[in-house]
């Protein structure tokens, strides 16, 4: 085989291992690379799973259904917003500055970091809704 094919069948078989690398999460026990992908293309919509530091509690959103609201900074240093419904659930208490949240719901793209919502059970029945967890206590 010539150096030229050689050269051709090592950059296939780099651009092969790559590829393949490429689909598997960074962490094992949550979604942390299906979050990342969907902020870093702008999407929004998505249901997500993972974890995070609280770095920020905000005052609850009293306009419309009431939302429990925090920052989370998660693996890698994005930062959510995680706005609960507690008219639907309950409120995910006691949390404080430092406390890790386990989270599922559903991710809104910003320019911040982006925003996840529908952390709670789905009232209609038809999703399987989301979840917030700290302490060993699940809301939904």
């Amino acid at each position: 085989m010539s150096r030229s094919r050689v050269r051709v069948a090592l950059f296939a078989l780099a651009a092969v291992l790559a590829w393949w690398g490429s689909g598997l999460p960074e962490r094992s026990g949550d979604d942390a690379s299906a979050l990342r992908t969907a902020w870093e293309d702008g999407t929004s919509g998505v249901w997500v799973e993972g974890s995070g530091e609280v770095v920020r509690i905000l005052p609850d959103d009293r306009s419309g259904s009431r939302h429990q609201r925090f920052i989370l900074q998660v693996y890698g240093g994005q930062t959510l917003l995680i706005s609960h419904n507690i008219d639907l659930a309950p409120r995910l208490e006691p949390i404080g500055v430092g406390d890790t949240i386990e989270f599922r719901g559903k991710y809104e793209w910003n320019d911040q970091g982006g925003l996840v919502h529908w952390t709670h059970h789905d009232p209609a029945g038809r999703l399987s809704g989301g979840w917030l967890e700290a302490r060993g206590r699940r809301v939904r």
